[in-house]
């Protein structure tokens, strides 16, 4: 028989409660790493429209494999099946469904919806960087509905190969939990710093990158005052339902960071040899 003390019983017994495990206890434990990610000296290599046509056709492999997260996530958090069934999470399924709609069909400079991922795309074309790779991909993908022999035909470096592997398998394979720390930790919560880094670093008039300028403004303001504080809502929720969670979603979220740290180092390398 199982027998659970609350807090007063606890102490009548003459032991302490142990204090509730929560998001902040997830984040102290991924910081050192997450500062690391955010500081990264790629940032500072975007010297001309040249090197950020050149990061751009590395990081647009993070844009799109991000999405891949997102929806593991809305999968795990609402019903999409038939026939329709209430969701068990109901504050991370309305949490998780916003968190999609922003992402899928935000706004765009005209108007009118559009992706992040088409968005940026537009964004790339607007200063010359290639499509035509990472559109060969998403088709490969789309038509073959096998990933990971896309992954290795496809025409982008090492680093993003292994990057975009990381992401895939993790929201293919990986638990909730792992999921939502990589999910969080190694993208929405580091997106905001990592953009005003890149905003503040670039050599570049913001005037003659208008599309970019916009989609690193909204990710900024979306991922800092709504997306960002859902998913602490929605990491708070699980924990509070099961402290055990926060290994897996620090093991995800660790696993996630090291993998940015290394497509960052890969992009670092790649764009230092465009300048030797």
């Amino acid at each position: 028989m199982d027998i659970t003390f609350n807090p007063v019983d606890a102490a009548a017994f003459g032991h302490e409660a142990a204090d509730p495990v929560t998001e902040a206890d997830v984040a102290r434990a991924v910081s050192g790493m997450r500062d690391a990610l955010v500081d990264h000296g790629v940032f500072a290599r975007i010297h001309d429209i040249d090197a950020l046509r050149a990061f751009m056709e590395t990081h647009v492999y993070a844009v799109w494999d991000f999405m891949s997260l997102v929806k593991r996530l809305q999968l795990d958090f609402t019903c999409m099946t038939l026939p329709w069934t209430p969701p068990r999470y109901r504050h991370a399924s309305r949490l998780i469904n916003e968190i999609v709609t922003g992402e899928e069909s935000d706004v765009g400079l005209d108007g009118h919806p559009i992706s992040h991922f088409d968005m940026y795309l537009d964004a790339m074309e607007q200063i010359g960087a290639r499509t035509d790779e990472i559109r060969r991909f998403v088709a490969s993908v789309h038509s073959a509905r096998d990933w990971s022999a896309a992954v290795v035909d496809m025409e982008a470096p090492d680093h993003v190969r292994r990057f975009v592997t990381h992401t895939l398998t993790v929201a293919t394979t990986g638990t909730t939990a792992e999921v939502i720390g990589a999910f969080f930790y190694g993208r929405e919560d580091v997106i905001p710093d990592m953009f005003t880094r890149l905003l503040r670093d670039w050599s570049i008039d913001p005037s003659r990158v208008p599309a970019l300028k916009y989609y690193l403004d909204r990710h900024i303001q979306l991922d800092a005052d709504e997306h960002g504080p859902a998913a602490k809502l929605i990491v708070n929720d699980m924990l509070a339902e099961d402290p055990g969670l926060s290994d897996p979603m620090i093991s995800g979220a660790s696993a996630a960071i090291s993998s940015r740290l290394d497509l960052w180092d890969g992009t670092e390398r790649w764009l230092t040899a465009l300048r030797a």
